[in-house]
């Protein structure tokens, strides 16, 4: 439960607002498969874990992904809605490279997380190390933790 004492301490004396990518943190990812986000394997440690993450007071739990194709969108809510049902529908940001075209993965996140106004604190975990480094470099305040923080 290292993860889940990290936000608790840092949840304890203000909101935050937490980002968390799916391929690669909460479904496996495979770079040698086909991207069949239907049968992805659930990564149940760390989806558990999460899941005791968004029970505490001051967290806003949600889904920051990119994928490559428009109808993964709804393949990756499916799967949300069968694995990890506590990231509600309203709560999942799921971008298509195929919509925001000739954009990386880093700068998709980037752009999104800057444009997200709050006076919470912004967290994200994401597996990307090129992702974690943009964002870090990119957006003013944020928190970013490698998905390893959610392994003990």
């Amino acid at each position: 439960m290292h993860f889940y004492n990290l936000i608790k301490e840092l949840s304890s004396d203000k909101e935050i607002i937490l980002f968390v990518d799916m391929d690669g943190v909460i479904a496996s990812y495979d770079v040698g498969k086909p991207l069949d986000f239907l049968h992805k394997r659930p990564l149940m440690t760390r989806i558990k874990e999460l899941e005791e993450v968004s029970k505490l007071l001051n967290v806003d739990i949600r889904i920051l992904s990119i994928c490559k194709k428009d109808y993964q969108i709804e393949e990756k809510n499916i799967w949300l809605d069968k694995y990890a049902p506590y990231f509600k529908k309203e709560n999942r940001v799921i971008i298509s490279k195929e919509t925001v075209t000739n954009t990386t993965s880093p700068e998709i996140k980037t752009n999104y997380l800057n444009s997200v106004k709050t006076d919470k604190q912004v967290v994200l975990v994401d597996d990307d190390n090129q992702v974690l480094k943009d964002v870090m470099n990119n957006v003013k305040g944020i928190i970013v933790y490698q998905d390893s923080e959610l392994v003990d």
